[in-house]
């Protein structure tokens, strides 16, 4: 691996940033290492970039020898609450793309009122890890482009778990799906680790305001109450003023909102 040592010239004194690996960065002060940066394409194919380092000065150095390497654009996700952070991204000529509110979703049927809601007629809820594979892709695909027609998916919650080119279904148990006789109308995707994320639920635009997307989420929650699990959480675009209320609307709680910015 070569390493590439850069210095600002701003002082004798500069910290060394050595690029130590693709996409990885090192500030170093005397062979202490003192902050670190990293790029990693996102599954949208975006490229983030993220540097972890105490001082203003040792951020600025990383920040101008990545970005001297990295091609635009490029984007970045910091908590809004950490002004200091976002303050350090802005000096580095980032400006805000948008704002992803954070709620905390109850699952107790009585508190989220869904226990008596019901699909509409016709429509029937399948549980996680008993949708039909390629009717699940072929509905998957069909919002997806649906969505990059219109707002574009990028505006979606962002998607963490890589996937193979051309398919968006990593993991088809995590899926519930609302079902018509002949093809699906919508999906809730729930991934579980330390907590439960509700990181997807879409309804096929010409099957919208029938009440499928609040079915999608009775099921899923009242699963997740069943299991023992109290709260859920997710995160919805500033600008999704439908999602807000959908899920404003069962009793979640927005607890903190993140930045994207972008150069």
């Amino acid at each position: 691996m070569d390493i590439k040592p850069f210095t600002s010239g701003l002082s004798e004194n500069a910290v060394m940033i050595t690029r130590v690996a693709d996409r990885q960065w090192h500030a170093l002060d005397d062979d202490l290492v003192v902050g670190r940066g990293y790029a990693a394409h996102r599954p949208d194919g975006r490229l983030f970039v993220s540097i972890d380092a105490w001082h203003d000065a040792t951020f600025d150095r990383l920040a101008e020898a990545m970005l001297a390497e990295l091609p635009a654009p490029l984007y970045t996700v910091v908590d809004e609450a950490d002004v200091e952070l976002t303050g350090r991204w802005r000096r580095a000529g980032f400006t805000i793309r948008r704002r992803e509110w954070e709620y905390v979703v109850p699952t107790d049927p009585q508190v989220t009122g869904l226990g008596e809601v019901r699909p509409p007629s016709g429509v029937t809820i399948v549980p996680a890890g008993q949708a039909d594979e390629s009717l699940l892709r072929a509905v998957d695909r069909a919002i997806r482009n649906e969505v990059e027609a219109t707002v574009g998916w990028q505006s979606m919650p962002a998607e963490v778990i890589p996937h193979a080119e051309g398919d968006t279904i990593v993991d088809p148990s995590k899926y519930a799906v609302a079902a018509a006789p002949d093809r699906y109308l919508g999906l809730i995707r729930v991934v579980t680790a330390i907590r439960p994320r509700i990181g997807l639920v879409a309804v096929r635009a010409g099957e919208q305001r029938r009440g499928i997307a609040r079915a999608l989420l009775a099921h899923a929650l009242g699963t997740l109450h069943h299991s023992g699990f109290a709260e859920a959480w997710t995160e919805v675009q500033e600008s999704n003023q439908p999602a807000s209320a959908l899920f404003e609307g069962i009793g979640a709680r927005p607890m903190s909102s993140n930045l994207e910015l972008v150069r």
